[in-house]
């Protein structure tokens, strides 16, 4: 089955929660169905969800023998022991054929190489977060042959990145949308210990934040709950964008949900095919309004949104679809407990690697000319000039960084760039890197584009935290396929995942953050311009950071966004971060290269943080004394992600499929 508009294939691509559901699926309005196996996929949460192996293979028969296609997720991040999993699972779907899999992780494309396995095609997952020309030309060089567009892409920014690649283009039409930036928020890991990552969000963005700031405290309602994708009534302006494939979400919907859902757009789009002219958009669109589960928006598909983006109705208030229970409430970031920290040594002691330990680096990233002199002053080895300068701070200007040079010494300094690079960003970094290097030690690069269009300027690159690597196979690709000279472990990674990654990790350098408040959600929403909109209800200072910065508060505490100057906005941990207690056992590890998330401090903070990083590393024996005499800056300190997660040995064996 194929539907053609000007010579434009059009895809209706349809979600199957579980075998019985596909089996009704298949057979509705719609070209492909895309469902999840047994494992490895970001639907794992819910009980009698997904299809198992056989019932895989009868799917993808059942598609092909009515001439449809069907496509296969396999879109978690991967950790150690996924990766055995990984071997069975992607030689299984070799010898059944899908017409693709839809994959998050970067070690799919090795472990594909190394098994031959010439028929799984890989389309990039939305987790990707594909937003520039030269991610898709990097992805296209590994072998993918559709991309999923980020959710924050505008169809005229669609149609002009199809137009000059040639790649397909799926873009979600209807359905469950996120406020923050694909792959790039972290929360729910460090609050939970379940990855977003990994299909396993607890929803930290549906809960009914307070907004405050200036001293101001606003009545919002859920300021990160996005509303439903509504594309129905824009058909014409999706096809003429070039989108291949129109994807629907809903893989835990009911059946009754998606027939509504499938056959109100399948239909639509064979009644605009049959007659363009008298094409009536709203024709059966009260069915849908009628039955929504959120309130409708088209997100990004024609701008930026504003506070019309986010729901107040059922289902986007952080309750579950089917019961109305609460899926989670407002919860504490974890304190540090001396127990823990026990464990955490414990649990690196047991993968010791003397081999591996070189000279520890400190590196800090910063905000500003006066906190990257401070940290210089104060002995850092490395400074990472941010990309996503937080306002009020100014850009780094030329003049800065060749100043910075000047007076680094024998430090060194990276230029970092922006986490998500539009076209404008990439024509940016491009006249200026190719006008003069300008004396830089390096480039803090957060996406395979940049790396895809740097890795010719000779300037070392190292990879930035948003990379999310989960595996010693991604780790290994970043070096291998573009030159990283090192990567940051993810900051998703639970305490025994943290230790099989450096256990398996040989050939890549691994960075990690040790001390202040990274950066949870990273968002294309702008809550600040939200929020001049509403009329303040009652005054409160901030009890942590300046008034001039936005913070979300609920009874649990209060987190504070940052706003760059691309607009973006930045929610960090309310706690800090503090890894001190066991640098020497991280050491031990094989990390050498400890990094000190600096941009939110003042420089009299940041003096007192890296001095005391400084003496640590110099003498390692006396990071327990450090400890004992800090006082956290914020809210308190935090392991994140390592309050979760025992210390678990691997034992990977050859696998035979």
């Amino acid at each position: 089955m194929a539907r053609y508009f000007n010579g434009k294939e059009i895809e209706l691509l349809a979600p199957a929660g579980t075998f019985d559901i596909f089996k009704a699926v298949i057979d509705m309005n719609c070209d492909a169905v895309y469902f999840g196996g047994p494992s490895l996929n970001m639907r794992m949460m819910r009980k009698g969800y997904n299809l198992s192996y056989e019932e895989v293979r009868e799917a993808v028969n059942m598609a092909h023998d009515r001439g449809k296609r069907a496509y296969i997720t396999v879109n978690n991040l991967l950790n150690e022991g996924d990766l055995d999993e990984a071997k069975r699972y992607l030689s299984f779907l070799n010898e059944v054929g899908p017409d693709a899999i839809i994959a998050q992780d970067l070690a799919v494309f090795p472990l594909i190489q190394d098994m031959n396995l010439s028929n799984v095609p890989v389309h990039s997952s939305v987790m990707m977060n594909v937003h520039n020309l030269e991610m898709i030309e990097a992805l296209k060089e590994m072998g993918v042959t559709r991309v999923v567009a980020s959710r924050e892409m505008d169809l005229h920014t669609a149609e002009l990145l199809q137009a000059k690649t040639g790649m397909e283009f799926e873009y979600f039409v209807h359905g469950d949308m996120c406020t923050v930036h694909g792959a790039n928020c972290f929360y729910s890991s460090m609050l939970y210990g379940n990855s977003a990552n990994r299909g396993r969000c607890m929803k930290p963005c549906r809960w009914d934040y307070r907004v405050k700031k200036d001293g101001n405290v606003y009545p919002t309602e859920y300021p990160l709950a996005a509303k439903d994708m509504y594309m129905y009534e824009h058909i014409p302006e999706l096809i003429k964008s070039g989108i291949t494939s129109f994807k629907l979400e809903g893989r835990m919907r009911d059946l009754e949900f998606l027939k509504m859902i499938v056959n109100s757009y399948g239909d639509a789009i064979d009644r605009y095919i049959a007659d363009p002219l008298g094409y009536d958009r709203k024709e059966n669109s009260d069915t849908l309004y009628e039955n929504r589960k959120r309130d409708f928006s088209t997100a990004y598909a024609f701008g930026k949104p504003g506070l019309d983006y986010i729901n107040t109705r059922y289902e986007g208030t952080g309750k579950f679809y089917s019961t109305g229970k609460v899926f989670s409430t407002p919860t504490a970031e974890r304190e540090v407990k001396p127990e823990r920290l026990e464990q955490v040594r414990d649990a690196l002691a047991g993968v010791r690697q003397p081999e591996k330990m070189k000279q520890p680096q400190l590196s800090v990233h910063v905000n500003n000319v006066e906190q990257a002199k401070t940290v210089l002053e104060a002995g850092a080895d490395i400074v990472y000039l941010t990309g996503d300068v937080f306002q009020p701070d100014m850009p780094f200007t030329r003049h800065d960084i060749e100043m910075l040079v000047e007076m680094k010494g024998s430090s060194q300094i990276i230029l970092g760039m922006p986490r998500m690079m539009n076209e404008l960003h990439i024509e940016q970094y491009n006249h200026f890197l190719r006008g003069g290097q300008y004396g830089l030690d390096g480039l803090l690069v957060s996406n395979i584009g940049a790396m895809h269009k740097f890795r010719d300027m000779g300037l070392p690159m190292i990879g930035e935290f948003n990379l999310n690597v989960y595996n010693h196979m991604s780790a290994k690709l970043y070096h291998e396929h573009f030159g990283l000279e090192r990567v940051h472990a993810s900051l998703e990674l639970p305490l025994n995942d943290l230790a099989n990654l450096l256990q398996e990790t040989e050939q890549v350098p691994v960075e990690m953050i040790v001390h202040g408040s990274p950066i949870a959600m990273y968002l294309e929403l702008d809550l600040y311009e939200n929020t001049v909109a509403i009329e303040p209800v009652m005054q409160e200072d901030n009890k942590y950071v300046d008034n001039q910065h936005l913070v979300l508060m609920t009874d649990k505490g209060e987190n504070p966004v940052y706003r760059d100057w691309s607009g973006r906005n930045h929610l960090a941990l309310a706690k800090e971060l503090c890894y001190l207690p066991f640098l020497k056992e991280l050491h031990e590890a094989g990390v050498n290269h400890f990094r000190i998330e600096g941009k939110s401090y003042t420089t009299e903070q940041l003096r007192s943080i890296v001095g005391t990083y400084r003496t640590a590393l110099q003498d390692l024996s006396l990071c327990g004394e450090l400890y004992a005499g800090m006082k956290p800056e914020y809210a308190g300190y935090t392991l994140g992600s390592l309050q979760f997660g025992e210390a678990l040995s691997i034992d990977l064996q050859p696998v035979h499929a």
